[in-house]
């Protein structure tokens, strides 16, 4: 099963609550309220979007977390990358070529590659703006739209 972390979804959770709010600072603890996920583990979730340059944090009474640029310029690729690391489905391709000994011989390397590199591209085409977005984002109405096309 391909799936992202826990702490992927909750960044993803975060991140929309944060664009919800435009430019309203929102503390840790606000968002934790909102949310329901444990105080510590939204600090360390915000910790590492604030080091990947996904957020902005203010000090002082009023402080708290801004998006660091507009929900439609932040990717959910940026968001899983800041999270979870590189995209990465098979282990020859997270750790690179040579890391695997069966690399010369493997049939379907070539096909990974593939996968992984559309995986990439839809996870870079969908924004934070579109995820926060009520109804059906731009992307999957166009993902519907060719699916229609094909008759399936």
């Amino acid at each position: 099963m391909i799936k992202t972390s826990k702490i992927a979804d909750y960044g993803m959770m975060l991140m929309g609550l944060i664009a919800a709010y435009q430019d309203r600072c929102l503390s840790a603890l606000d968002l934790a309220d909102e949310t329901h996920v444990p105080l510590p583990t939204v600090s360390k979730v915000l910790t590492l979007l604030k080091r990947a340059g996904l957020l902005k944090s203010h000090r002082g009474v009023k402080g708290g977390y801004v998006l660091a640029r507009p929900a439609r310029e932040i990717t959910v690729a940026d968001i899983v990358v800041a999270l979870d690391g590189p995209i990465a489905l098979t282990q020859c391709i997270e750790e690179g070529p040579g890391a695997c000994h069966l690399e010369p011989t493997c049939p379907s390397r070539l096909g990974w590659h593939q996968v992984n590199a559309s995986i990439q591209r839809m996870l870079t085409d969908v924004t934070l703006a579109d995820m926060a977005a009520p109804g059906p984002s731009p992307v999957a109405q166009q993902t519907e739209r060719l699916l229609n096309a094909e008759g399936r």
